[in-house]
């Protein structure tokens, strides 16, 4: 980081150690670190392959097979992808209670196995590592897909009413989880402070919720490496390694807790 990418650092770790109530928000550009390709950049996952609608893989089988063949393929291909600095600086500043909720984008999983309760996550376009059936939404696990679809070249159906069986995200044209909605939008309407992350915010409605946050009244910090539509709504702009910005948050690299930052501060 440049001189002036440091002071920003330091202005927005000031931001994290003295707010009440933060929301962060984020996207893809926060796993790079751990592996995981994102969407739109060069090289990223849709420069290669278009992604396959809700619709049409409900309704071609030969899309479904395209669909389940992509799935573990990109499994394969992350299988060692494990949390980075910034999701366990993110964990960190989630128990020492600085970060009221984390609403993410990502199907990886990375959040949650970096610590982060199920109570104050919310994944709003799914999570990545099982399936649910389309019809009567029981859970079934990608083993066991896997198996099936490599003997037969087909996913297999429902074990328990024969539905069609999706990966656990939300797909384009496929309706957003309207409870985890209503808690992120919820959140980002009482934070004191809006982290965006990693985001590109070109995806609504999710990439809604920093406006959300800013009109009621928030301080709202967009971290990035390349420029958002909504940078010139935020208060703190940066474009820098996203491990670099939270490492010192990062419990396995510091031992002073965000709490303890904000004492020292209105001491």
């Amino acid at each position: 980081m440049d001189r002036n990418d440091i002071l920003k650092a330091e202005e927005l770790r000031a931001l994290i150690a003295t707010s009440r109530q933060a929301v962060a928000f984020t996207g893809a550009g926060l796993s790079t670190a751990s592996g995981i390709p994102d969407f739109r950049s060069p090289g990223g996952l849709w420069s290669r392959n278009r992604p396959i609608a809700f619709d049409a893989f409900v309704g071609s089988a030969e899309m479904r097979r395209e669909a389940w063949r992509r799935k573990f393929v990109m499994d394969d291909a992350t299988r060692g992808a494990e949390p980075n600095a910034a999701h366990r600086a993110i964990a960190r500043l989630v128990a020492d209670g600085v970060i009221a909720l984390v609403v993410t984008q990502n199907i990886d999983d990375l959040h949650r196995r970096s610590g982060i309760p199920e109570d104050r996550l919310v994944e709003l376009h799914g999570n990545g590592t099982y399936a649910t059936c389309l019809s009567c939404g029981l859970r079934h696990e990608l083993d066991d897909i896997r198996r099936t679809f490599e003997a037969t070249g087909d996913p297999p159906p429902c074990r328990t009413c024969g539905g069609l069986l999706k990966s656990a995200t939300v797909s384009f044209g496929q309706a957003m989880p309207q409870a985890a909605m209503r808690a992120a939008e919820r959140a980002a309407a009482e934070a004191d402070l809006f982290l965006a992350f990693g985001s590109s915010l070109v995806v609504y409605p999710a990439a809604g919720l920093p406006l959300v946050a800013k009109r009621a009244g928030a301080t709202l910090a967009i971290a990035n490496r390349e420029p958002t539509d909504l940078d010139p709504w935020a208060d703190l702009v940066l474009r820098c390694d996203l491990v670099d910005l939270l490492q010192p948050f990062d419990p396995e690299v510091s031992t002073a807790s965000a709490s303890a930052l904000r004492e020292d501060r209105l001491d």
